[in-house]
């Protein structure tokens, strides 16, 4: 059965290069840059309305005509998608704000944001009948490959730093992946599969080496316009390694935008890193569109620590279309927004995910965010993976 997708083609986000989505494609073959999935806006807006949603099951497939999986056959899916929107009332009084928000993707399936990406690439892999995948990992990632290549019978192979948290290797293992410990970082895992994958015939998972991951993580803006009766928050703090999603909130408020479901101004976007490994801050900070290999990356923010973002290029775009900047936090400002986020609200935040808290105080300090702006900071991960950071 059809899912009745807009999609069209595909296009690069730099050369312009078109491709048939009808067919297996990774990154763009003429300058090497990502490709972006193009839907018929002009059909959706005929043919697709607001109210059509208010009848569908509360995952990130209710918007399946804005997705590129054809047939609703090859959904993989464990219920992934429409995680609240929690506010901090205790916290946010203290910065004397009114409405600051956690979209806390800690209450998704593998307890990642992860699972969104990867659960619309792996239906697309499905889709295609590729057989082998392969991913470079900070930790959870590897764990949501795991987790839906097992449901898609889709055999599983995954690197990851031998330092990450443990409990990402003892979840992609038991999901039946079969998994290698690199010393190194993501970077050096990546560097094996490139090198190896036509030997084994792996299909590459890494992050915008493939173009639906993207599809799949850009759910998160389309979820926080419905959830706000279809506006926008004024900001938007977004904890950065690989950036794909920022990269695809900031492409779902477009196509939101082109629909006519959306108006008025587009939230400033915050990429927030750790300063042991801070790429996308340097590269904006010094007014440049792409970034370089950050050396010796080291930080506790596992997911944090990518030297350089395949999509950086689209990341600063997206800062500066939306006249956001990009701020770096210390390891010890990230356990203490753990501590305090958890004591004072409850919510167990992952390392990433409470960099933003950490963010939003600098920025409040420095005047760069105003007490009547509504303001959203993304959890991205459970804190509960993390063990280790409060082991002593």
């Amino acid at each position: 059965m059809s899912t009745n997708s807009f999609l069209t083609h595909l296009i690069c986000c730099k050369c312009e290069k078109v491709f048939d989505h009808r067919e297996i494609q990774t990154f763009c073959t003429a300058c090497n840059k990502p490709l972006l999935a193009i839907y018929d806006l002009d059909q959706a807006k005929r043919k697709l309305s607001k109210d059509t949603l208010r009848s569908r099951a509360p995952n990130l497939w209710r918007y399946l005509e804005l997705l590129p999986v054809l047939e609703s056959k090859n959904i993989v899916s464990l219920g992934e998608g429409m995680t609240p929107l929690i506010q901090l009332t205790n916290l946010e009084k203290q910065l004397g704000f009114s409405n600051v928000w956690v979209k806390d993707e800690a209450q998704i399936p593998t307890g990642s944001f992860k699972a969104r990406g990867l659960a619309m690439a792996v239906s697309k892999a499905l889709e295609f009948g590729i057989k082998r995948v392969a991913i470079p990992t900070a930790g959870n990632a590897g764990g949501a490959l795991a987790a839906y290549a097992a449901r898609a019978g889709i055999e599983c192979f995954i690197f990851m730093p031998e330092d990450v948290p443990r409990l990402n290797f003892i979840e992609s293992e038991v999901c039946g992946a079969q998994v290698t410990l690199v010393r190194g970082i993501i970077s050096d895992c990546a560097k094996i599969i490139g090198e190896r994958k036509a030997e084994m015939g792996w299909f590459d998972m890494s992050t915008l080496k493939e173009p639906y991951r993207l599809e799949g993580k850009k759910t998160m803006g389309l979820e926080l316009a419905e959830q706000f009766n279809w506006t926008l928050p004024d900001v938007i703090f977004y904890p950065t390694g690989g950036g794909t999603g920022l990269i695809g909130m900031w492409k779902a408020f477009a196509e939101l935008t082109e629909l006519g479901w959306i108006s008025g101004n587009k939230p400033r976007m915050v990429s927030v890193q750790s300063t042991g490994c801070d790429p996308i801050t340097r590269a904006f900070e010094a007014g440049k569109a792409e970034s370089e290999f950050y050396q010796n990356a080291e930080t506790l923010a596992a997911g944090l620590r990518v030297p350089k973002a395949f999509g950086d290029a689209l990341i600063l775009k997206a800062l500066r279309e939306s006249g956001g900047l990009a701020i770096s936090v210390t390891d010890d400002e990230i356990v203490e927004s753990m501590r305090d986020v958890a004591r004072q609200e409850g919510i167990f935040m992952c390392p990433e995910g409470a960099a933003t808290w950490a963010a939003l105080k600098r920025l409040r300090e420095a005047g760069d965010v105003k007490p009547s702006d509504r303001i959203v900071l993304f959890n991205t991960v459970t804190g509960l993976k993390y063990p280790e950071i409060f082991a002593a």
